[in-house]
């Protein structure tokens, strides 16, 4: 069972995706991440497909796996079902941190920078935001950027973990983190 810590920073980050606020994800709250993912990042058309790619096949194994009644729409509570089960899916916690990192690393250069880091967030919630703090914490090494392994450790963080400490809670941006 989820722990108050878990459920709380999903829930933030559930609330976040569902673009048009009707208690669930669809593909089109995955579509709408995207399209503002392109806005922001005024990509090529070869840019935008490889984030399209990428957060549909999220969707994709997201539905697979959390859409218990197969009404093509996910619940908070179908997908705290699913973190429920990812300690022991390390692996698809990690791949779906490799994707998204893909998707946020704009340049390619196989890092990313505040700047990506605040698209990332902003592309998530579809407003602006102030990343900087965040970044500087999720940046343990003060290095003014995320590698893969650093962006993985802390996705699998927030995903898989359950320590208040914890950088990775922050992941998807600054949220109140419920008290015990």
């Amino acid at each position: 069972m989820s722990s108050r810590l878990q459920r709380g920073k999903v829930s933030a980050v559930f609330r976040s995706m569902d673009g048009d606020g009707d208690g669930y994800l669809t593909e089109a709250d995955f579509r709408s991440i995207t399209e503002r993912w392109a806005e922001l990042r005024g990509s090529t058309p070869a840019d935008h497909d490889r984030v399209a790619a990428i957060m549909l096949g999220w969707w994709t194994a997201l539905a697979e796996v959390a859409d218990t009644d197969h009404d093509d729409r996910v619940t908070v509570e179908e997908v705290m079902t699913l973190v429920d089960r990812l300690p022991a899916m390390l692996g698809s916690v990690t791949a779906t941190a490799s994707a998204l990192f893909d998707a946020a690393d704009a340049n390619r250069d196989d890092l990313i920078s505040a700047t990506e880091y605040r698209a990332l967030i902003e592309a998530w919630s579809g407003r602006r935001a102030d990343t900087d703090a965040v970044f500087d914490i999720l940046d343990d090494d003060a290095d003014g950027h995320l590698s893969r392994e650093d962006f993985t450790e802390l996705w699998t963080q927030f995903w898989a973990g359950d320590d208040p400490a914890a950088p990775g809670n922050w992941v998807f941006g600054r949220f109140t983190l419920p008290t015990a």
